[in-house]
């Protein structure tokens, strides 16, 4: 059996933890690891999106683990949902978290991330840390994340781009920014310039290639 460091003065506690992933076998995978620790309850494996959300609503889990690949929006949304509900925390698990994916997660209130390739000791401890009310972000990549280390965009010059990565048009990102359609192209052509791109794909490209997004 795989145990996790006892907690201060050897109580011992029972966490009810909500699985949360689209892949039934990553699902039952991530399921059977948390069974074989004693301090772990698993309450409930769902596939995701409004099923963790409407299930964390209802029984209020201790900890949800958010599994998630890619620049899944509705990952981030869900997770800071139910981080917002009394008594819950969130932790997102993924194979690799972009900085944009990180600045998001730790501005939005999310208690925390693991990436995958975590040995199960450091998976149960960061679950046991957000249990307590601790938060769990990789320090130097949170650092980098916030600061937006390395790139030459201006900050509203990155939300553009961020808004371009999600698909939305010219006029969708004029009005979630409050700006109009002419000052949007006039970003985009300042950010082609800026990241030495062909146009606003090229751009994308290199951004993400840099993990800036």
């Amino acid at each position: 059996m795989i145990q996790l460091g006892r907690v201060p003065w050897g109580l011992l506690v029972e966490i009810d933890v909500m699985v949360s992933d689209d892949l039934q076998l990553s699902r039952l995978g991530l399921t059977a690891l948390l069974e074989q620790n004693e301090e772990m309850r698993v309450v409930s494996a769902v596939e995701g999106g409004l099923d963790a959300l409407e299930f964390a609503e209802k029984h209020r889990p201790d900890v949800a683990i958010i599994s998630f690949e890619g620049p899944d929006n509705d990952a981030i949304a869900i997770a800071e949902k139910i981080a917002s509900l009394p008594e819950c925390r969130s932790l997102l698990l993924s194979t690799a978290f972009s900085r944009s994916i990180v600045r998001q997660a730790f501005t939005s209130g999310i208690d925390g991330m693991v990436q995958r390739s975590a040995p199960p000791r450091q998976f149960f401890d960061a679950i046991l840390r957000v249990y307590r009310g601790e938060r769990v972000f990789d320090p130097e990549l949170t650092v980098a994340a916030l600061g937006n280390e390395g790139c030459p965009l201006s900050s509203r010059e990155f939300a553009v781009l961020e808004h371009v990565a999600r698909g939305d048009t010219v006029g969708e990102i004029a009005a979630r920014l409050h700006l109009s359609e002419g000052t949007v192209r006039n970003y985009v052509s300042s950010v082609v310039a800026k990241l030495g791109a062909r146009n606003r794909i090229d751009a994308l490209l290199i951004a993400r290639n840099l993990n800036w997004i």
